[in-house]
């Protein structure tokens, strides 16, 4: 079993949220950027980029609005909506019990 695969799928939107949280962007950029801040550990392909994206766009926790670049090229750029930034504060409270109660069993306290 690929549990690295696995964790990233339960992950995904979570991380696509914070990047989109920190300001507007588009989907090459977000690939770019999750690697680079993950020194390499995340490295999306569009395969699984987009789907998510839609998959959040859907369920109206961001939107996604095609832009004109000064050399006329249009692109589509992602931001985060009210119920983005609220679904990203659950998802990161969540995610902060569930990575202390794992360091707690993997590091535990030396008496």
């Amino acid at each position: 079993m690929d549990y690295r695969r696995e964790l990233l799928k339960g992950n995904t939107d979570c991380l696509l949220l914070c990047l989109i949280n920190y300001h507007p962007t588009y989907g090459y950029q977000l690939i770019k950027e999750l690697n680079q801040r993950s020194n390499g550990y995340f490295q999306f392909r569009e395969g699984t980029l987009y789907p998510a994206l839609h998959r959040l766009e859907k369920e109206n926790l961001i939107r996604g609005k095609w832009e004109k670049l000064p050399n006329g090229q249009e692109r589509r750029y992602y931001y985060i909506t009210e119920k983005g930034k609220q679904a990203l504060a659950t998802r990161l409270t969540l995610w902060e019990d569930f990575s202390t109660a794992v360091r707690a069993i993997i590091q535990p306290e030396i008496s």
